[in-house]
C-alpha cells in the first residue's frame, strides 16, 4: 500500500457544506500531491481556501463535458474526488473519469451514522460495489479477521452543524448569483428557497424539539404495539435515484394501505420523518389525510425527525425505502421491508414479504449474518468522523487522507479473487474496526 504523492493529480468538484473539501486538499498537498478545484457557485468558492487551484466554472449544461474532459487532459487529472455521485455535474464527469482510466473517489453520508462517513471508489449507494456482493462472499472475505463491533450509538452527530453549514453555503451561493449567472441547483428549488428553509428550520428547532418529545412521549406510553415507517428527503439522491416512487406522499399511501389490510386491529402505525426534513412538504398533514380515508385516524401517528433510538427500541418492525436508518433496525434484530435499491438488500436481512403479510406477521433477519455485513462495511467504507463539527471532522481527516493515497479501494484492500471466475474471497489484510476508540471517547 505505497502511495505515489510525485505522481498524483486530484481534480475535486462539489462537496458537502462546509470546510472538510478545504481542509482535504490541504493535507493532500502536504503529501506531495497536486490539487485543483472546480467550482460552480460561490459557496464552492468560498470554502476553497487555495484562491490558486479555484477553477471557476461558467459552463452551461450542455458545455460541461467538454469543460471536464479538457481539464483532466489540461492538468493531468489521475484522482476525481466528489460528494455524491448523481448530481448531473458528478454524473457527467464519472463518465469521463472512466474513460480515461482515472481514479474515482466518492464521498457519501455515513451508510452505519452517525459515527462515520461513507468513502468509496467508483459509486456509493445502489451504484457501490456493494450492491453486487451477497452475504455469503462478504462472510468468506472476514475469516480470520479480529476486529470488534462497536455500537453505534445515538447520542452524537452532526445534525446542528450540518443545518448551519447548509445555510451558510446557500447563502453564499444567493449572494454571489451574479458572478455564476450559469449555476443551477442539483435539487427542484431555487437557491434562495434552500437558503430560507435552512434559517427556518434553525429557528424551529425548539418548538420541533419540544412537539417531537411530547409525541414519542405518547407512542412509548400509549401501550400500544406499533410499526415504524421510517421517511427519506424527497429531494435526496437516494430516494430520486435509487427508489420506485417519485413522491414521498407515493410511499406513504402505499404503506396504510398495507397496513390497512395485514396489521392486527390493536397495532399502530407510526411515521417518522427524517431529520433533516425541513418543511418543503405537508407531511404532517397528508399523512393525517391519508389515515382518515383508510379509516385509521387513531392508529396513525407522525413524529417529526429527531434520534431514532427512542422510538425503534420498542417497535414491532419498520417500513423504510432505502434509509440508512434501516441498519438501525437490522441492528435490532427487528424485521425490515424495504423499498428501492439499498446496500443491505440481501437475502436474510430484508423481509420479501408483500406489505400486508408483513404488518400481519413479519420475517425477523438474521442478525449473525448482519452483524458480519456490519463488521464487513467498518472493515472497508465505512470512516471514523463526520464533514460538519469540528471535532469529527478532524477525525474524520486524520483516516481518510491515506485511504485516497492508497493504491487499492477499500474492498480490494481486504478482499482479492482467490482465482478468475469469481470463486470465494480470501482475506489479505485485516485493519482496525476504526470506530472503536473514537465511539469510545465519545459516549
Amino acid at each position: 500500500m505505497s502511495p505515489l504523492p510525485s505522481t498524483r493529480r486530484f481534480l475535486f468538484l462539489q462537496g458537502p457544506h462546509g470546510p472538510f473539501f478545504g481542509q482535504l486538499a490541504a493535507l493532500l498537498r502536504k503529501s506531495g500531491a497536486s490539487v485543483w478545484r472546480v467550482g460552480f457557485n460561490r459557496g464552492d468558492q468560498a470554502f476553497w481556501p487555495d484562491g490558486a487551484s479555484f477553477i471557476p466554472s461558467h459552463a452551461a449544461p450542455a458545455d460541461w463535458p467538454a469543460q471536464i474532459g479538457g481539464l483532466f487532459a489540461d492538468h493531468g487529472i489521475t484522482d476525481l474526488v466528489l460528494y455524491g455521485d448523481t448530481r448531473p455535474v458528478h454524473a457527467v464527469a464519472i463518465l469521463a473519469a472512466r474513460r480515461r482510466g482515472i481514479t474515482v473517489h466518492v464521498f457519501e453520508e455515513g451508510y452505519l451514522r452517525p459515527y462515520w462517513v461513507t468513502y468509496e471508489r467508483g459509486g456509493a449507494n445502489g451504484h457501490s460495489r456493494l450492491m453486487q456482493m451477497d452475504l455469503p462472499s462478504i462472510q468468506a472475505a472476514l475469516e480470520g479477521a479480529a476486529s470488534d463491533q462497536p455500537e453505534a450509538p445515538a447520542t452524537w452527530g452532526d445534525l446542528r452543524q450540518h443545518m448551519f453549514w447548509g445555510a451558510v453555503y446557500h447563502g453564499l451561493v444567493l449572494m454571489g448569483r451574479r458572478r455564476f449567472p450559469a449555476f443551477r441547483p442539483h435539487r427542484a428549488l431555487s437557491a434562495a428557497q434552500e437558503f430560507r428553509l435552512y434559517l427556518q428550520r434553525l429557528a424551529l428547532l425548539p418548538l420541533h424539539r419540544w412537539g417531537r418529545m411530547i409525541a414519542t412521549f405518547r407512542i412509548r406510553k400509549g401501550g400500544f404495539p406499533y410499526h415504524l415507517a421510517l421517511l427519506q428527503l424527497e429531494h435526496d439522491a437516494s430516494f430520486r435515484d435509487h427508489s420506485p416512487f417519485a413522491k414521498m406522499t407515493d410511499f406513504v399511501a402505499l404503506v396504510i394501505d398495507g397496513f390497512a389490510q395485514g396489521a392486527p386491529r390493536h397495532h399502530h402505525l407510526v411515521f417518522k420523518a427524517h431529520p433533516l426534513e425541513d418543511g418543503r412538504l405537508p407531511l404532517a398533514g397528508e399523512i393525517a389525510r391519508l389515515a382518515r380515508k383508510a379509516g385509521l385516524a387513531d392508529r396513525v401517528h407522525f413524529v417529526r425527525g429527531g434520534k431514532l433510538a427512542a422510538l425503534l427500541d420498542p417497535a414491532r418492525s419498520a417500513v423504510t425505502i432505502n434509509s440508512t436508518a434501516g441498519q438501525q433496525v437490522l441492528w435490532r434484530g427487528l424485521p425490515l421491508k424495504i423499498f428501492g435499491t439499498a446496500i443491505y438488500d440481501k437475502a436474510g436481512l430484508v423481509s420479501d414479504q408483500s406489505l400486508p403479510d408483513f404488518f400481519a406477521d413479519p420475517d425477523h433477519p438474521d442478525s449473525r449474518a448482519y452483524r458480519d455485513f456490519r463488521r464487513f462495511l467498518l472493515e472497508t467504507s465505512q470512516v471514523t468522523g463526520g464533514f460538519y463539527a469540528t471535532n469529527s471532522r478532524q477525525a474524520l481527516l486524520r483516516r481518510v487522507v491515506d485511504r485516497l493515497l492508497a493504491k487499492d479501494d477499500p474492498y480490494d484492500a481486504l478482499v482479492t479473487q482467490k482465482a478468475a471466475g469469481g470463486q470465494q474471497l480470501q482475506l489479505v489484510r485485516t485493519p482496525q474496526a476504526v470506530a472503536l476508540e473514537f465511539s469510545g471517547r465519545l459516549r
